[in-house]
């Protein structure tokens, strides 16, 4: 089968490599019909997720049909579409029973390793790592799903694979980030950085009663979108963030900040600079310029959540402001399982069309073209969609 590979910063190819087999009774192997590129693939393409092998298949937005079953994997049958959760998880220990599916405590078979960085581990991930498991990523023609009669959810008849693609991240991600703000009659809600994830959230916040929406880019074809999604939207190179935000709530700050940029956020001041030459020497590895104009941003009392991923360690977060200001911080990988029934429900109720935010399609052997104007933001390029068994 064809696979896209990581060789390393910069460098992913289509390469041909074994069909994946079953290796456990608990395993599928589904055809992939659609896959995507997302934006913490990019944290990987740029050098920054530890654990990476060459010749990792990357991915893990991604849907298809199921094309065989190991013995224990009675909730599918062969010839089931289904989209496949990021996040892999068992169903049956602690954390699975309390809804809190990203934090699997049976799906990562390197746990060692993130218990030496984090303390405990998290679970599994498709196509992030070693850290989070060495698993194959999605952006292939055919993936091995273990714990498949967990994670894998039928898709009914009637729906595209475009509209339900976004199930497997982006669209809960978003989502999660805005149930996570608590979200009230009347509150405002902010948010960094209007990419895929950002997108979403903005859309979310509105599902869950947001009166008003303020949102930060700098790309013009971003802003427009979120824009048209109803939010009032300010390009933070061409603004004060923190003054703007002051004017545009009465100087009280939102009642909740959303970042949904993470560990390679671009700024414009000289804090911003120290982060990238901190970065380029190994002293940190992640760049906080959202993070800390969300906590300085966010009203007393209110609610920080993060959607963007960080990695590793941080420098200068002004925890002094967050403590005196009595904020609340909300944030993780997303517990997929959590919200496909709901957000299905969403998408067949006509609330929302995930496809609004599908810029580009393209067969699986234009990946690193995809990558590439994904990570430079040319052609407009917002989300890209591959086709793995189309012909370029």
């Amino acid at each position: 089968m064809k696979a896209v590979c990581w060789h390393g910063s910069g460098d992913v190819r289509v390469e041909n490599i074994p069909d994946p087999k079953i290796i456990n009774p608990r395993d599928a192997i589904i055809k992939i019909t659609s896959t995507a590129i997302c934006g913490s693939d990019l944290h990987i393409y740029d050098g920054y997720i530890p654990t990476m092998q060459s010749g990792d298949i990357l991915g893990h937005e991604f849907m298809g049909e199921v094309v065989e079953v190991g013995s224990k994997v009675t909730n599918v049958s062969i010839g089931d579409r289904v989209v496949v959760p990021f996040t892999i998880s068992c169903g049956n220990c602690f954390f699975c029973n309390r809804d809190l599916w990203s934090l699997c405590d049976n799906s990562n078979p390197n746990a060692w390793m993130a218990e030496k960085l984090m303390g405990h581990s998290p679970a599994g991930l498709f196509g992030y790592s070693h850290l989070f498991g060495g698993y194959a990523g999605g952006q292939a023609q055919y993936a091995r799903v273990p714990f498949a009669d967990v994670g894998l959810f039928k898709i009914p008849e009637g729906l595209t694979d475009e509209q339900v693609l976004f199930l497997t991240d982006i669209f809960p991600t978003g989502y999660m980030a805005a149930e996570n703000c608590n979200i009230k009659p009347g509150d405002i809600v902010a948010v960094w950085g209007c990419g895929p994830v950002g997108q979403f959230a903005i859309k979310s916040a509105f599902l869950l009663g947001a009166e008003r929406v303020i949102a930060f880019d700098r790309f013009p074809e971003r802003l427009e979108m979120a824009k048209q999604a109803g939010a009032e939207v300010l390009n933070y190179e061409e603004v004060d963030v923190g003054e703007a935000v002051k004017e545009m709530t009465g100087g009280r700050g939102p009642d909740a900040c959303i970042d949904a940029v993470g560990m390679e956020a671009h700024g414009t001041d000289a804090m911003a600079m120290y982060d990238k030459v901190k970065q380029a020497v190994r002293l940190e590895t992640d760049r906080p310029t959202a993070l800390r104009q969300v906590i300085v941003s966010c009203r007393k009392g209110g609610t920080v959540s993060l959607a963007g991923v960080y990695g590793g360690f941080l420098d200068k977060v002004p925890m002094g402001a967050a403590f005196n200001k009595g904020l609340t911080f909300k944030m993780g990988q997303t517990h997929i399982h959590r919200y496909l029934q709901p957000l299905l429900d969403h998408i067949q109720n006509g609330r929302i069309d995930p496809t609004f935010v599908i810029t580009h399609t393209l067969p699986l052997d234009e990946a690193p073209h995809g990558y590439d104007i994904f990570k430079h933001k040319r052609d407009n390029c917002i989300k890209v969609v591959l086709k793995p068994h189309a012909i370029a």
